[in-house]
């Protein structure tokens, strides 16, 4: 099947049947490829699940070799939450097809994703009809707490991992996170990465992996 967004699949080792799937979302300019380097690690210990690494639906404004799911080339906040609803339906879009191709339910599909993927992970992830297994999300924030609120329409487990020394998305918007998402009761954990700025290390994709092996059953 062609799905609606250019992706890297990377399916199981050994032809494991497919259970699960991970889909990982990039953040602002860059691709599919960029994120997929997390399955180097993760796709060892997590037999039954296909990876899917899917470019944004626009060449980014500023670096136009990567992709966006959302312009940012202005601070305007209006517009910005406008075009990430944009972003919305089509990756949702790309998660119907993915559930059609590998006959799964929201029950076996991860979200996650690193900055402006991260961003679209929380959005996407908390505004389904049917609750994700788990929502885990890299250096990101919640685009607008207020929009989100009135949109939210299940329970799904999220992790948060930020660097204190994000010099892109400061460390202060995962507290913010953390204490909307306890507000509106939802089952969140957060992790801060010390001496870590605008990346993934390797202690955080370790911890990410572990949350996710708890909940998904191979």
């Amino acid at each position: 099947m062609t799905f609606c967004l250019d992706t890297v699949i990377i399916p199981p080792e050994n032809n494991e049947p497919i259970k699960n799937a991970i889909i990982l979302l990039h953040g602002y300019g860059g691709d599919g490829k960029d994120i997929s380097l997390l399955t180097l690690n993760w796709k060892r210990f997590l037999k039954n699940t296909v990876f899917l690494c899917p470019n944004g639906h626009e060449k980014c404004e500023i670096n136009p070799q990567g992709y966006q799911w959302f312009d940012l080339s202005t601070d305007n906040d209006i517009y910005i939450l406008e075009k990430s609803i944009e972003a919305e339906k089509v990756i949702n879009k790309f998660i119907k097809e993915v559930k059609e191709e590998y006959q799964i339910s929201n029950q076996n599909i991860v979200l996650s994703g690193f900055s402006q993927g991260c961003m679209m992970s929380i959005n996407i992830g908390t505004t389904s009809d049917e609750q994700y297994n788990c929502i885990v999300g890299f250096s990101g924030k919640i685009i607008n707490k207020d929009n989100l609120k009135l949109r939210l329409k299940n329970k799904s487990k999220i992790l948060l991992i930020h660097g204190d020394q994000d010099e892109i998305v400061s460390s202060t918007f995962l507290l913010e996170a953390k204490d909307f998402f306890e507000r509106n009761k939802f089952d969140i954990q957060t992790k801060l990465i010390k001496d870590c700025g605008h990346h993934i290390p390797i202690d955080a994709s370790s911890f990410a992996l572990s949350f996710i092996k708890k909940n998904l059953k191979s």
